[in-house]
């Protein structure tokens, strides 16, 4: 009889959704399936100039059911299944929902279906600034700072902000919705079939990084802090949480209907979720003080410290420090950079212009053969930019860019932020463009780097995820200079799914805690990029002009300055 034991992770990312099936005996990959979004492909319900990004919960839905099929197919079918033991999933966040009392995503009931705001606002939705703002104004008239274990700035990316904005903007969601739900807790409370969202059992790790959570408040600030912020948020409170519950306990089992849907049994048991760059800490196998960093379109990087090492420490201008948030029994902190690989998915597709606009018009080619040149130049945008940037060498660098795109969330949130760039000349080029915005998402990195050391955090070295980890050395070799430290990449592909899986062995019951887990599981690392001592000197110049650059930025933002109307 065989009695290894799997267990299912899943991650929800920004465009797709990936599972793998893992072999709770040492870490192997058994199959993995990734799904991208068909509606988010679409670009629909999203208005980028308007900071809006929407996603429809059926993408989640659907993403969910054929990852897991599919995962199963390709392994070996039904003996698999029969095998598989846990599941657990992280996804991106803050990414909440507006749900009704049987805890269902209001675009998943009538007359709501193609309302934005009936939808999951996802974490790079900053359609809640001016609501931010009024938090930050609104948390100094309290005698407790109800911001202090979140850096003590609230950001247009989080729950409060997001709900707040639905609830003024949209009449027909304040009509209906009962509570608001993270994306992390609904699809455990989907796949054990809860019907009631006063019951569904909330992750610390969301709860404490976004949505003002402490174990020091008893759970959320009181009632007043929010009624008197808004009044349309009066009863919220009592309609959300008091306790949390950290990923390694089981948020139940698989129901019927969603064991009969995926071919699983009905005793294979789902996990409290978390949000993906936390969980993917736990699959790269982070330990005490070094910085995990999660890159893809954005970052997030994460950094665990023993309890007793931050009693009565607060780190400013972070994303949150929440015990349990990241390992339970240990301090997980947070930060991260607002855009990373939706910086060059930018530059790409600035460049990009003719080749998505004229060539498909083009007399001398069909359109059969203009779509597919198309595809194949775009594939190759990047990579020979990056070969490109290379060869410039150190001395012909102008250029000088400030990563601020999406805004910036770590140090000191402010998503009114934007980005820059100085130094073009006639002599500048694709390659020399993209150094420069390149080198500004490494000094990006090292001002977070540089934050927990002023805040006295030790930052020992890196560890690299994602997809920019594992596929551009350009990029990581540049980090590891300017950041004078290395850098080491994990392994594994989908590293931050092989975490929910750790998680799923451990609230399955397999593995008495996530440091046993994360010790048998771990795959270990494939690579580490080491600093050039030669370019210290030279990125540590460059380094300080982009500080300076970044103050004259925030100094003059306009966001002061109202638009001409004639």
């Amino acid at each position: 009889m065989n009695l290894t034991k799997y267990v299912i992770g899943i991650d929800y990312g920004s465009d797709s959704v990936r599972s793998v099936i893992v072999n709770t005996e040492n870490g192997a990959e058994l199959s993995s399936s990734v799904y991208y979004y068909k509606r988010w492909q679409k670009k629909l319900y999203c208005e980028p100039a308007l900071n809006q990004f929407r996603q429809h919960p059926l993408d989640y839905i659907e993403g969910l059911e054929h990852t897991i099929k599919d995962c199963i197919a390709k392994a070996g079918g039904e003996a698999v299944a029969a095998a598989i033991k846990g599941i657990a999933v992280d996804t991106t966040g803050s990414t909440p929902v507006a749900v009704d009392i049987t805890g269902t995503p209001l675009a998943l009931t009538p007359g709501l279906e193609e309302n934005p705001n009936a939808m999951f606002v996802l974490w790079k939705d900053h359609t809640g600034i001016k609501e931010a703002a009024q938090i930050n104004d609104h948390a100094t008239k309290f005698k407790t700072n109800y911001l202090k274990y979140v850096g003590g700035i609230y950001s247009s990316e989080w729950f409060w902000a997001k709900l707040l904005h639905v609830l003024k903007e949209d009449p027909a969601i304040r009509s209906a919705i009962f509570s608001w739900v993270e994306h992390c807790d609904w699809i455990p409370f989907l796949l054990t079939g809860g019907n009631d969202a006063r019951k569904m059992k909330r992750s610390r790790c969301a709860a404490g990084h976004k949505a003002l959570w402490a174990e020091e408040f008893d759970g959320l600030p009181p009632e007043e802090f929010f009624s008197k912020l808004d009044p349309l948020l009066s009863g919220f409170r009592e309609k959300l949480f008091q306790d949390t519950y950290t990923s390694d306990e089981p948020a139940g089992t698989l129901s019927e209907e969603w064991a009969s849907r995926l071919g699983l049994s009905t005793d294979v048991v789902v996990g409290v979720g978390a949000f993906d760059a936390h969980m993917g800490a736990v699959g790269g196998q982070i330990s005490p003080y070094y910085l995990c960093k999660i890159m893809g379109t954005s970052t997030c990087d994460i950094l665990v410290a023993p309890l007793a090492d931050l009693d009565g420490k607060l780190v400013k201008g972070i994303c949150g420090q929440v015990n349990g948030s990241v390992i339970p029994g240990t301090m997980g902190l947070e930060a991260g950079q607002s855009a990373f690989g939706d910086v060059y998915a930018w530059f790409k597709n600035l460049i990009s212009w003719p080749l998505d606009h004229l060539l498909t018009q083009s007399d001398l080619i069909d359109q059969a053969t203009a779509v597919a040149l198309k595809d194949e130049l775009e594939a190759k945008i990047i990579s020979s930019l990056s070969e490109q940037a290379e060869l410039l060498g150190d001395n012909d660098y102008a250029e000088l860019a400030i990563d601020w795109l999406n805004g910036r969330r770590t140090p000191d949130a402010n998503q009114e932020l934007k980005g820059a760039i100085s130094g073009l000349s006639l002599g500048t080029d694709a390659p020399r463009f993209f150094r420069a915005l390149a080198a500004a998402t490494c000094f990006g990195a090292k001002s977070i780097v540089d934050r927990f050391k002023e805040q006295g955090v030790p930052v020992k070295g890196i560890i690299g995820i994602g997809g920019v980890a594992k596929k551009s050395p350009y990029i990581m070799q540049m980090m590891a200079d300017v950041l004078e430290m290395p850098i080491k990449i994990h392994r594994f592909e989908h590293t931050c799914a092989l975490g929910a899986a750790m998680f799923a062995a451990v609230a399955a019951g397999i593995h008495p805690n996530i440091e046993t887990a994360m010790e048998i599981m771990g795959t270990g690392f494939e690579a580490e990029y080491q600093p050039n001592q030669k370019k210290k000197k030279m990125y540590n110049q460059h380094y300080q002009e982009y500080l300076a650059l970044g103050r004259y930025v925030e100094k003059y933002s306009k966001k002061d300055i109202k638009p001409y109307v004639s």
